[in-house]
Order: C-alpha cells, then structure tokens, then sequence
C-alpha cells in the first residue's frame, strides 16, 4: 500500500518460496526487528548498520546486501508500520456501518501500539524531526490516504449517521488517541502502576476511546 516505501514481496508466504526466497525473507526479516530497536534508541541519527547487523546476527556486508544503506533500512522500517495503519481502516465505504468500521479501527490501530510499539516511537521520533526523509510520502500518499477516506465519513454525515466532524481532525484525534499507547507508553504505565502496559490495559483503552470517539461523532452503536 505504501508504494515506495512498502516491504517488497518475499515477505508474505515463507513457506511457497525456494530455499534462497526462505533465507532471503528471514533475513531481511531480522534486520527489520534488528532495526527497530536501535533506531529507536539511538534515533536515525545514532544508528549504524554496524551495530544492527550486530543486534540482527547477521554479517555488516549482508545487511549492505539486502538494503544498500542505512536510510533504506529506516523507510522500511517506517513503512511497516504506517503500511498497518493505513490498512487499519480496511476497505471501509460509505456503506458500511459507522459504529462498527470506527470502533474496529480504533480496536486495530490500538492492538499495533501494542505490538509494534518500536516503530510507532520511530515515527513519531521523524515526525518530530520535521519528517526530512518521509515529507514526500506524508504530503502525497498520506494526504491522499485521507482525502480517499475523508469521502466515506463526509458520506455517514450527510446521511444522518454520525455529526459533520471534519474528517480530517477525526483522523488526527484517533492517530494521537491510539498511537499514544506506545509513544508515551512509560508515561501511561507510570500512572496506571505497571512497569510494562499489560493486554488488559490495552482493552480498557481501546473500550474507553471508541465510546469518547463514537459519542463524540454522533454514531450510536
């Protein structure tokens, strides 16, 4: 979905490929989790393709094999996780129904702030940064992912099934809600008592998000 910036396809059915397409999936695949950790503690600016090559078990030359350059290892880190956003709203149309297409929305956007909580803070960390290597992506596919969607919701509205929110600002209040849980997740455990954010804690959060969400949209449920 994130053309440009996606995974490329030996990623997706390990077990059809030949050996080499297994070698090369894994591979590739332990680099990406290597990634993740130390771009997000050293930042962009702090890593090296030393040492997630290191963290990964993998020769320096083959992570240079599989991605060329340290940068080519971020975006795709990047896209793994903005690929799951984007794709978090599914193939969702203006004839669907509004309370169950949000609150399944806010349900996944949530479970991957969980799961994926690493490249949710490298994200934001670019983000932060002024986006100097993914703007392009942001200010065309991004801009146009919203506008597609900012369709369907202008569509419930118009038919009486939720209030006319502007569409955008409801996809800035869901992304800040949910991807908060693994931004600020140290600030969240602190106050809720936990070292770590546990799946319950997950749970009452996305219960508690969807029904502000929905209220505040005019959906019933």
């Amino acid at each position: 979905m994130v053309h440009g910036f996606g995974f490329d396809d030996d990623n997706t059915d390990e077990d059809a490929q030949p050996r080499g397409g297994r070698i090369r999936a894994r591979n590739k695949a332990q680099i990406i989790a290597a990634a993740e950790k130390v771009f997000a503690e050293r930042g962009y600016d702090g890593a090296t393709t030393a040492e997630i090559a290191e963290l990964a078990g993998l020769a320096k030359s083959n992570v240079h094999y599989y991605f060329g350059t340290k940068e080519a290892i971020y975006r795709e880190v990047v896209a793994g996780i903005v690929d799951l956003w984007l794709k978090a709203f599914g193939e969702i149309t203006a004839r669907d129904d509004p309370a169950a297409a949000v609150a399944g929305y806010i349900r996944r956007k949530l479970l991957y702030s969980r799961k994926r909580p690493l490249a949710s803070r490298i994200f934001a960390t670019e983000i932060i940064r002024g986006a100097p290597i993914l703007r392009p992506f942001l200010e065309e596919e991004l801009r146009g992912w919203v506008e597609e969607k900012a369709k369907v919701l202008a569509s419930w509205a118009a038919e009486g099934r939720m209030d006319p929110v502007s569409p955008h600002h409801f996809f800035f209040l869901v992304w800040a809600a949910t991807q908060t849980y693994a931004d600020f997740a140290a600030q969240i455990g602190a106050v809720l008592g936990h070292r770590r954010l546990r799946e319950q804690d997950f749970e009452d959060a996305i219960e508690t998000v969807t029904a502000i969400v929905l209220k505040g949209c005019g959906i019933r449920r």
